[in-house]
């Protein structure tokens, strides 16, 4: 008999925080240098360097922080992400090559990091999927090379975690959050989806566009909007409607029967469930099981009296004429 047992499951990967660094397109620890007409979609930081030269005609569309308050918080928020991404495990071992390659969700380990081609991040249709790259070496992109996606995977979980430093080729395509512990360089049209971050050294620029990850909505499991939605609508609107809209306008359409029911019969009225009267009666009701009962409304009193009156005279006729008749 061949007995099956199935291994722990994978828990997924949590993204790594990069708290306040986050606000950074470029932060460094010595210098940001430029040449051409770089565009930062997000803030420049420098700390404890003072300098960013060729900004302009580089262009942020944030803030640029030097050797200020800022900086250093975001220096040290990016310590923290460093530290959290070099520990994470388990870990799968790759060789340096990364061309070629399709890889799914999770942490990779490499002792150095080549990129020459294409490679493939397939989040397997989860877009909270995670890609932890610990590279304990350089980071190294050839000219016009590229990060594909598939499935779903975002630019914005993914973190390569550099010991040494980063070098984007030429006209290459990147992605990912880079924190390299020494300097990053991005060559001529080299572009970024994602940040540059370097602990210690500079980051050189040579007319580049870095632009923000924007991180893809989690992929909600089968129920949980039905779970969450009426936690909070029906909560605040139907207490308080149906204790004011009914006690004002008892007949506007749309008030549930429960808050507009009357609890017992009304006096004089029908029991609960007969449908109101749309005219007033005008004849007697014959209650099942009672004797007749006279109109209880002055309207309907007048004729019931005159059809007495008038039986009353017209027997009266009648014994008169018996009675001349018979004594003429």
């Amino acid at each position: 008999m061949l007995l099956l047992i199935p291994g722990p499951a994978d828990a997924a990967e949590n993204p790594v925080d990069l708290n306040t660094a986050a606000d950074f397109s470029v932060l460094a620890g010595a210098t940001v240098t430029n040449t051409g007409a770089t565009t930062l979609a997000q803030g420049l930081g420098v700390h404890p360097g003072t300098a960013a030269p060729g900004f302009p005609p580089g262009t942020v569309a944030g803030e640029t922080h030097l050797a200020d308050g800022v900086a250093l918080q975001a220096k040290n928020d990016l310590t923290a992400a460093y530290t959290d991404a070099a520990g994470r495990t388990p870990f799968t071992n790759l060789a340096s090559e990364l061309g070629g390659r399709t890889l799914i969700p999770g942490v990779y380990r490499l002792g150095a990091a080549q990129l020459t081609g294409e490679l493939t991040l397939d989040s397997q249709n989860d877009t909270a999927a995670v890609f932890v790259f610990q590279v304990s070496s350089t980071l190294i992109t050839a000219s016009n090379s590229n990060v594909a996606f598939l499935n779903g995977a975002s630019p914005c979980n993914v973190f390569w975690q550099v010991t040494s430093s980063a070098t984007l080729g030429t006209n290459s395509d990147f992605v990912g959050n880079i924190m390299a512990l020494s300097s990053i360089t991005m060559n001529t049209g080299a572009d970024l989806v994602g940040r540059a971050l370097a602990r210690n050294g500079a980051v050189t620029l040579d007319d580049n566009d870095i632009t923000t990850p924007l991180c893809a909505a989690a992929t909600s499991p089968p129920g949980s909007s039905a779970a969450s939605s009426p936690a909070s609508s029906p909560a605040s609107s139907p207490a308080s409607s149906p204790a004011s809209s009914p006690a004002s306008s008892p007949g506007s359409p749309g008030a549930p029967p429960a808050a507009s029911a009357p609890t017992g019969p009304p006096a004089g009225g029908p029991p609960i469930g007969v449908p109101p009267r749309t005219s007033t009666p005008t004849s007697t009701d014959t209650p099942s099981g009672g004797p007749p009962r006279l109109p209880t409304t002055g309207i309907g009193l007048v004729p019931a009296l005159s059809a007495i009156g008038v039986g009353l005279v017209a027997l009266g006729v009648v014994i008169l004429l018996r009675y001349r008749k018979r004594y003429p």
